[in-house]
């Protein structure tokens, strides 16, 4: 199994976001760079596999500031020597796909093709109707939600990572699709430079582009997408050789994609597959559990459960959902002393192996000392009975 770290960057503690406007101090953002900077050099010193950053706008209460991962993997990277760096992912419908598939091809280059590539097809309305507003009809699609705005945000989904790919792997890049079209239509390109040194030109109408650099990793960084909850979107995972993590989940929805991703992929069940856990470790149960409630929970309740992120966990027939002590004995949270996380991973690892670990980091909630120590100490005393 390997471990990664997983930041949905936090600018602030609890009780400063709950004065208001916590996204808007440059003080706090300093901070979170600079605690950022120590988190990630450690994790990078003792093993980890690699570090990811989501991709969201406009959060002005102080949760998830990382309107640009490649930018943020970049920086990181840059302070580092082995760990991989990569996004969970960029909003490919809110994009233009083939400056990620540039940007990520740069990334790939300038830290020597210790690049990742995730992609996510976006939830926030507030922010993906703004961005996407020239891609015309795509909106943020909620988790679980299966309606017209869900299948126009897929479609968009879909091309883009194709686009993407082709820029990767193609020499000269066409495409004629819903959203997209390359060339664009009938362009004029006389240039004697590309008619002698270049390519993609007839009788002087542009029919075809280079996308350039291509990346270091061939064919192209490893392909993850975050959270994984629908049997389309693992299956289009498996289609594609993407590693698909899954958000805690009850077996009765689990099951199922785990059985869909190996049905298509021709794997073993949980090959190939990462899952998401909050991850806190402390002297004692009470103390992880009291730091869990003011992080992990706090923001839950506060960010994710308005937006469906909760219904995996609820019983499709009761409604009712596990306590908090359930989610943690049943291992859907790693919240505890060495002990009772490694009794929670082997309860996880027992009802379905899994290749991934994305170890979810809630800096700034967590404080910092402690979250350095839950770094270390995860990697050091759990980590070796997995690996």
């Amino acid at each position: 199994m390997k471990a990664s770290l997983f930041y949905l960057p936090s600018i602030a503690s609890r009780a400063e976001i709950e004065q208001g406007m916590a996204g808007m101090n440059p003080h706090f953002y300093q901070r979170m760079l600079g605690e950022l900077t120590e988190q990630i050099k450690l994790g990078d010193e003792l093993g980890y596999d690699s570090v990811s950053f989501t991709e969201h706008h406009f959060h002005i209460e102080g949760f998830e500031l990382s309107n640009n991962p490649v930018l943020l993997d970049l920086y990181f990277a840059m302070q580092t020597k082995r760990i991989r760096v990569g996004q969970l992912g960029i909003v490919l419908p809110a994009s233009n796909p083939i400056r990620v598939a540039e940007d990520i091809a740069m990334l790939d280059h300038m830290t020597g093709g210790r690049a990742n590539a995730g992609f996510a097809r976006g939830y926030q309305r507030r922010w993906v109707d703004v961005m996407a507003q020239q891609t015309h009809g795509i909106h943020g699609a909620l988790p679980n939600q299966h309606d017209e705005i869900d299948n126009a945000n897929r479609l968009a989904f879909e091309e883009n990572f194709r686009i993407v790919k082709k820029c990767w792997t193609e020499e000269m890049l066409t495409f004629d699709g819903k959203f997209w079209k390359v060339p664009a239509g009938p362009t004029p390109w006389t240039l004697d430079t590309t008619a002698k040194w270049g390519k993609g030109v007839e009788n002087g109408i542009l029919k075809s582009v280079g996308v350039v650099p291509k990346p270091l990793q061939k064919p192209h960084p490893p392909l993850f997408q975050p959270f994984a909850s629908s049997e389309n979107t693992v299956r289009f995972c498996a289609q594609e050789s993407v590693t698909p993590i899954l958000p805690p989940m009850l077996p009765v929805y689990e099951e199922k994609l785990y059985s869909v991703y190996s049905e298509v992929s021709g794997k073993p069940k949980g090959q190939g597959v990462g899952v998401l856990r909050d991850v806190i470790i402390c002297d004692t149960d009470e103390e992880a559990r009291a730091l869990w409630r003011d992080s992990g929970q706090f923001s839950g309740r506060a960010w994710f459960e308005p937006f469906g992120f909760r219904r995996g966990m609820m019983d499709p027939k009761t409604g009712a959902s596990p306590t908090s002590d359930e989610v943690i004995e049943l291992g859907y949270a790693y919240v505890g002393t060495v002990d009772t996380v490694l009794r929670a991973m082997e309860t996880q690892q027992k009802r379905q192996p899994v290749d991934w670990v994305f170890c979810y980091t809630y800096n700034s909630l967590v404080p910092h000392p402690i979250l350095m120590k839950s770094i270390e100490t995860f990697w050091t005393k759990v980590m070796p009975r997995f690996r």
